[in-house]
């Protein structure tokens, strides 16, 4: 191919000119820790089904953990393209284990926006540190994005919640230390009566299950949540009682920014790794890539990914400029986790039954971008979004 994704500041499409140098600079500190810390031990990671606290330790040391985050609660106080830096690396290197982004980039900034001045002081620098895991806890069991439909219950009692409940589907699960707690305080209001609350764990009452055994993201601890008259203080509370809703809308535009981000990086390296691989393996006396059928896919692959690297940017630059809007989050998600997952099955059928091997990173990679198209929001969920501007 005439162009590496793996070189700092350049994709399918040339120059990139959202980052700056300093962005850049970033990168290669990232890289050089994903190489080092991650890369080697992922495999294994894979088959333990979680990473190792030790690996949240040592980022939060190089500073990869909450970047977006104040300096006055340990974090370094940078717009949002250093974590899509972050997010470009693992999907560079396929590592989806760590669970950097939802912490750093979904579940920390509600408690930097929302959470009183003492709880950000307790929480915030342990988080930035990788002390403290943060997850966030919306789905229920038979819910799926229908937030209306939530059970859980938050039950207010003099200067306590009591929360009863369970969540599914939640990434960083089994590693949380910390779980905003998405419940029904008004539970005749619908949507309107949803708040969300932090439960620390080992708080009683709060118990998780086991770690859910997945067909993707194998690395990527992810659990049951169960509450049963569970206690937190009312300065638990996220921002106002009954207004979680609104707060969901107002950040789920960069929780589907960091998806799209990933797909973007994803398909162009997956794409040059396919094109190296039909180089180079024989089929009937010739290089794979010499059949015009498998030259045309890759050559379509190639215009799309480059397509799409294009409309990521444009988005990412807009999300730097707090210029991004709901309709086109969603449009960017929706277009990211489609295509990927066309183009990733594409590559696998090219590498024929090595594909299908775990060994190969395609095949890891396409079971890892299934679920694109269901969390975040699903494709169907998206395109109602985007329906409703019509």
């Amino acid at each position: 191919m005439d162009t590496n994704p793996a070189l700092p500041g350049r994709s399918l499409a040339g120059p990139r000119t959202v980052y700056n140098t300093d962005h850049e600079m970033f990168r290669d500190q990232v890289r050089r820790f994903f190489e080092r810390h991650i890369v080697p031990h992922h495999r294994q990671w894979e088959r333990d089904g979680i990473v190792p606290r030790s690996v949240w330790l040592e980022a939060g040391a190089a500073g990869l953990l909450c970047p977006m985050l104040s300096e006055e609660y340990g974090g370094a106080g940078a717009d949002f393209g250093y974590s899509a830096i972050i997010i470009e690396e693992i999907a560079r290197t396929n590592c989806t284990g760590p669970g950097f982004p939802l912490h750093s980039d979904i579940v920390v900034p509600y408690i930097a926006d929302l959470a009183t001045e003492q709880r950000k002081r307790d929480w915030l620098p342990g988080m930035a540190r990788g002390e403290i895991i943060g997850a966030i806890a919306m789905t229920e069991p038979g819910m799926g994005s229908d937030l209306k439909a939530m059970r859980t219950t938050a039950r207010r009692e003099g200067d306590e919640y009591v929360i009863n409940g369970s969540k599914t589907f939640i990434s960083n699960g089994q590693l949380a230390d910390l779980v905003i707690v998405c419940a029904k305080t008004d539970p005749a209001a619908g949507r309107k009566g949803i708040s969300l609350i932090c439960v620390p764990a080992g708080t009683p009452g709060f118990t998780k299950g086991r770690n859910l055994e997945k067909i993707g993201l194998h690395a990527q601890d992810t659990s049951e949540l169960f509450f049963e008259d569970v206690r937190v203080p009312v300065g638990n509370l996220l921002g106002e009682e009954n207004r979680g809703f609104s707060y969901l809308i107002r950040n789920l535009p960069q929780e589907r920014l960091v998806i799209a981000v990933r797909a973007a990086m994803g398909m162009e390296v997956m794409l040059e790794k396919t094109v190296d691989y039909a180089k180079e393996r024989q089929a009937f006396g010739q290089p794979v890539i010499d059949f015009q059928h498998n030259r045309f896919k890759l050559a379509d692959a190639k215009a799309q990914a480059t397509m799409f690297r294009v409309f990521a940017d444009h988005c990412l630059a807009l999300h730097l400029r707090g210029e991004l809007t709901v309709e086109l989050a969603a449009t960017a998600k929706l277009l990211g986790a489609e295509l990927q997952n066309r183009l990733f099955d594409d590559f696998l059928q090219i590498h024929g039954g090595y594909g299908y091997m775990a060994e190969y990173e395609i095949g890891r990679a396409w079971a890892d971008a299934r679920v694109g198209r269901i969390y975040g929001g699903s494709s169907e969920i998206m395109r109602e979004i985007i329906g409703r501007t019509l």
